[in-house]
């Protein structure tokens, strides 16, 4: 995904023992400050209550029916519109919401954690519906209980769900604070077949993901990934029939590493890469090379079809470091130009596969379905976009790589959900070449011409003032393409520190009346670094300051 930090995925802290009581007894035993329009944490007296319940959420009644007035005069649905100022703002789930059993972890704190979430004036919540757990026993054999409680859980407390279909690893990016590998069964093959997922041209493989060049052989176990996907995404279609377009009101299709429609050109496993590298093209297992070959061939360049690039670099190496993507670099020949076209057109013909699978399925339910697309903002600002190319999308300075997927997903009526929506070019260390802020304002075109709806997501977890005003102003546009929906990255314990709470409540609100009235404090509480291992502990002062609006 986009630069993440790294993150705990802990709910509230609640100790669970056969004491806990139920969501009415906690309903009735919280006490309601009169000057605070927000939710606060604090103990009870009690030296077992204090035990048991070691931070608490305390509702504001008055917020409460705010809230609920609301959600009459908007009527929740599934349908987002960008003619409507309002943008609903949903709350990732931890990473860690099921267990490696396929529960739901720590039932008794979600219960909690949701109605407070409730209580903020949040539309709802997103989950990872990890393949790794869900069909974890064998092909075919889907085990959705956990999910089901949870979204009967969503169902109590009146909030909607958005839940990813993850057919990746969840382990090795930026972020990833808990590990779910791939199933057994799914490793199995790999272990006999290495060339099934990704691999680079130094010959090391990753295990994210199935590669997309076996996405129509039967190389798992006599099905092909697109029908294992199919299936999967059938199953949860019918163990949640009842529940798609009320309650869950969106279903992202993963599509590659991170969930995201990319390949991963950029693996922090293991310090593979770091920020801000160019990372590496992803095209050397044998059914990449097959393809890549016949595409040569069919050329009449049949010399092209070796293999990629031999002169594009090291993952951690900057633009001007290659020949390929320097300046006047061979990505501007008609050599790159030809590979470019070829990497980045298998990738949208993957996305094209997975997502008329999904709408085969969804369609009709009143579920939205969407696809999400990587913030790469590092080296935007040269004319190769070397970082963007290593991950599947084409676009530099002379050609746009937005429109083309754009118009992929509106040719299946999928949502465009984009990261990095939080961050400012300012906040970027030079030597970078970053823009966010110019990669942002280049996706809301792309989708505007395409005609397909816009929704985003922070890449950093940060609770200051800017990274709210920068979401704010991204979320409006006065011509037709400002934000659909927006997901807030992630519930944790942080969040729920008073002071962090209090933001996510004003910014839910202000994102609610479109942008107006929003007044958040002056610092950066939350002391991210925002450059996410780049700057060293030296410069913690200067990233704090760059922060402060």
């Amino acid at each position: 995904m986009t630069l993440t930090l790294q993150s705990s995925t802990s709910f509230i802290n609640i100790k669970e023992t056969k004491g806990v009581k139920t969501p009415d007894d906690f309903l009735g035993m919280v006490s309601y400050p009169q000057t605070k329009p927000y939710c606060r944490l604090v103990a009870k007296s009690s030296m077992q209550e204090a035990q048991l319940f070691h931070e608490t959420i305390m509702v504001n009644p008055m917020e409460v029916r705010e809230n609920e007035k609301r959600e009459k005069l908007h009527e929740l649905t599934a349908t987002h519109s960008n003619s409507s100022i309002r943008v609903p703002v949903f709350v990732m789930l931890p990473l860690d919401t099921m267990t490696m059993g396929g529960h739901l972890n720590k039932p008794r704190a979600m219960n909690v954690s949701l109605m407070a979430l409730k209580s903020s004036g949040a539309e709802g919540v997103m989950v990872d519906a990890w393949w790794g757990l869900v069909e974890k026993e064998g092909p075919l054999k889907y085990n959705w209980e956990g999910y089901a409680e949870l979204v009967k859980k969503c169902q109590e407390h009146g909030l909607k769900l958005q839940v990813v279909m993850s057919f990746h690893q969840c382990g090795g990016n930026v972020g990833d604070s808990c590990s779910i590998p791939l199933p057994p069964w799914v490793l199995e093959e790999i272990s006999k077949n290495p060339d099934l997922v990704y691999t680079d041209r130094s010959g090391q493989r990753n295990p994210e993901y199935i590669s997309l060049g076996c996405d129509q052989l039967p190389v798992l176990k006599g099905r092909t990934p697109i029908q294992v996907y199919t299936d999967y995404m059938r199953s949860f279609r019918e163990r949640f029939n009842d529940y798609l377009g009320n309650v869950i009101v969106e279903i992202q299709v993963g599509m590659g590493p991170c969930g995201e429609l990319r390949y991963p050109a950029y693996p922090e496993s293991n310090g593979t890469w770091r920020f801000p590298g160019i990372g590496e093209f992803q095209c050397y297992d044998k059914y990449m090379r097959a393809s890549l070959a016949a595409a040569a061939k069919a050329a009449g360049k049949d010399d092209w079809g070796q293999g990629g690039p031999h002169d594009s670099g090291q993952y951690n190496q900057f633009p001007e470091d290659t020949a390929f993507f320097q300046r006047d670099g061979t990505w501007n020949s008609e050599y790159g130009q030809f590979f470019l076209e070829w990497y980045s057109g298998k990738l949208l013909e993957h996305g094209d596969r997975i997502l008329a699978a999904g709408e085969s399925i969804y369609q009709g339910t009143g579920a939205k379905l969407s696809g999400k697309v990587a913030g790469i903002h590092w080296h935007y600002n040269t004319r190769s976009h070397a970082a963007e190319l290593t991950a599947g999308y084409y676009n530099t300075r002379h050609r746009d790589g937005y429109l083309p997927i754009a118009r992929m997903l509106a040719k299946h009526r999928v949502v465009l959900n984009f990261t990095c929506m939080e961050m400012r070019d300012g906040e970027q260390p030079q030597s970078a070449n970053c823009s966010p802020e110019g990669l942002v304002r280049q996706v809301k075109t792309a989708t505007r011409t395409a005609e397909v709806e816009l929704a985003g997501e922070n890449a950093l977890e940060r609770y200051d003032a800017g990274a709210y005003s920068q979401v704010l102003a991204t979320s409006m546009s006065d011509s037709g393409n400002g934000l659909s929906a927006f997901t807030f990255l992630r519930m944790n314990k942080q969040l729920f520190e008073p002071e962090n709470w209090r933001n996510l409540v004003q910014f839910v609100k202000s994102m609610s009346e479109g942008g107006r009235n929003a007044s958040f404090p002056e610092c950066d509480s939350s002391r991210t670094d925002l450059y996410v291992r780049f700057i060293q502990e030296s410069h913690s002062k200067k990233a704090t300051e760059i922060a402060v609006v």
